[in-house]
């Protein structure tokens, strides 16, 4: 009665026994570029590059094995020749814009970026309102 639920369960531990846990590391993940003035700009760039797994953390402080993997990409890029805002586009159109530490100015943003402005003049006419209230009586 076991036999029907237990075969494929046992067919299959061998195959888990031995699968890969973790792929090999990226050839660039943690070895700097051959030429010192790429790897500063590559180094620069990945500063600038948030950790999609860690999140706080830009992608050259990041341990995590995406980040290590974004690491090698970005400088197999650099030392193809491609500039590092060609890199944060195409970083951006994958991940999406929450990816750069380096704010855009897309038009849906523009609330984000006008919100301090009105609040900030809201605030002061306030302000100037109660003052001149108080200076009456």
């Amino acid at each position: 009665m076991l036999a029907p639920i237990l075969a494929p369960v046992l067919a299959l531990s061998p195959v888990s026994a031995v699968a890969q846990t973790a792929l090999p590391p990226a050839p660039y993940a943690d070895t700097q570029l051959e030429d010192p003035a790429l790897e500063a700009k590559a180094r620069d760039f990945m500063l600038t590059i948030r950790c999609v797994t860690c999140q706080s953390q830009s992608i050259a402080d990041s341990n995590a094995s995406m980040a290590s993997d974004l690491r090698s990409e970005i400088r197999t890029r650099i030392k193809a020749g491609e500039e590092p805002e060609a890199i944060r586009r195409w970083l951006i159109e994958r991940y999406g814009n929450w990816i750069s530490y380096t704010p855009t100015a897309d038009p849906v943003l523009w609330p984000l970026w006008a919100a301090p402005v009105v609040l900030l003049l809201v605030g002061g006419t306030l302000v100037g309102t109660r003052l001149k209230r108080r200076k009456r009586p």
